[in-house]
């Protein structure tokens, strides 16, 4: 799918440069939490030094495009979400051409094909996420100011980024927490790989910390890591013309050390993802699986959230992760061909709604064949994504804020 280094190289430069940063990574906090947000995301400002705006892209590897909720210029846009601020206004000079560099190198990572007939002028794309979520909309450069650490001024660069203006149907807009997405993925026109391409941080590495208890921090670049307790696993290599995700390989589903089916899955990591989620039959398995484990006291009800389709209550209600201990024995994990183990918790695997109640947290989709590792399951992990070694690494921790190392060349 994405292009050799020296070719992605070559695409960056044909975008404004700045002279080398002063810091080998970029810390960014983090707002948001699993529920009721169900995201995790950056403020990041966007636009001409006088004319720049903030706004909340969630932190999402299983894309390879940034993108924005955007004003397109047709008035009202009544296709896009109800988006924490004033949509982003599209302005034609920011267009990318048809015939760019930059769009043949987006429409390799989206593994889809460019059609320039119809609108030369503009690179478009659409991207249809598993979950049945979509993008419509055309590719932009715009200014971007980063972060640079204590004492240390912003820097600004050009990126480029979907302006994205059709993502609901009409009268289906509903109140969401971001602006859009920050493209973590495994590409060549993704926001790391762009900060890597103009010198704003020396290394394709992705770290992200997500707190139980909401927030956590992101760190793009070189970051101090755990010298032994790191877990590593190889990424599954990229297939050329299609759109990759990392993926650590195929694992099985256990359920205290028992596997839940014998068969190994793929498996992606991707922090665009809410909860994890499961092919239908792994999920039936598993729900038939951890019935006799479960606390007498528990009863099964519906909860308000209608994407958590199983719930239980018990007297007074969940209000902790140690509640969810003393009802829920059963620790999951994914043990992968390598021999690695990913442990699940039970806060790692529920999640407790605004009702109290106890909804499991690993969802079924009927579109799958494969496992999708969620924020949920992420909590209180450090994540690394080493673009630079092909490696998937994690460590159980707590994710506070004030955790975050700036490091520094």
């Amino acid at each position: 799918m994405a292009a050799r280094w020296a070719s992605v190289l070559g695409l960056l430069l044909l975008l404004p440069l700045l002279p080398s940063a002063s810091s080998s990574s970029m810390v960014f906090t983090l707002d948001g939490n699993v529920y009721p947000d169900g995201h995790f995301y950056v403020t990041v400002n966007i636009g001409e030094k006088e004319k720049e705006k903030p706004y909340f892209l969630d932190i999402d590897t299983g894309s390879n495009l940034s993108w924005l909720e955007c004003d397109a210029g047709k008035g009202t846009c009544e296709t896009c979400n109800k988006v924490p601020h004033p949509l982003y206004q599209l302005i034609s000079k920011k267009l990318v051409p048809c015939a760019h560099q930059l769009c043949d190198a987006m429409h390799q990572d989206l593994g889809s094909t460019k059609k320039c007939m119809d609108s030369p002028r503009q690179c478009d794309y659409e991207i249809r996420y598993f979950d049945g979520a979509s993008s419509l909309g055309v590719l932009v450069t715009d200014t971007f100011s980063f972060p640079m650490g204590h004492l240390v001024p912003s820097k600004r660069s050009d990126i480029a980024f979907g302006c994205g203006y059709d993502q609901v149907k009409k009268g289906d807009q509903k109140k969401v927490s971001v602006d859009g997405m920050l493209g973590l993925g495994r590409g060549s026109v993704d926001f790391v790989s762009q900060l890597k391409g103009q010198g704003l941080i020396t290394k394709n590495l992705i770290h992200h910390c997500l707190s139980a208890t909401g927030g956590g921090y992101l760190v793009l670049g070189e970051h101090e890591l755990p010298p032994t307790q790191m877990t590593w696993v190889p990424m599954a290599p990229k297939i050329s013309g299609k759109a990759n995700h990392y993926s650590p390989g195929k694992a099985t589903l256990q359920l205290d050390t028992k596997s839940v089916d014998t068969t190994p899955l793929q498996v992606v990591f991707d922090s665009g993802s809410t909860y994890t989620y499961l092919p239908p039959n792994l999920y039936k398995l598993l729900v038939s699986k951890m019935w006799p484990s479960l606390s007498k006291s528990l009863k099964l009800v519906k909860d308000d959230d209608p994407e958590l389709r199983l719930c239980w209550k018990r007297p007074g209600g969940f209000k902790s992760s140690d509640d969810l201990k003393k009802e829920f024995k059963s620790v999951m994990s994914f043990k992968f061909g390598t021999g690695a183990t990913m442990m699940i918790p039970p806060e790692n695997y529920l999640v407790i709604t605004e009702s109290g109640n106890a909804c499991l947290g690993m969802l079924w989709n009927e579109k799958l064949d494969m496992i999708v590792v969620g924020d949920i399951t992420f909590q209180d992990q450090l994540v690394t994504y080493d673009n630079e070694k092909g490696m998937l690494g994690w460590f159980r921790t707590p994710c506070r804020k004030s955790s975050a190392i700036f490091s520094r060349i």
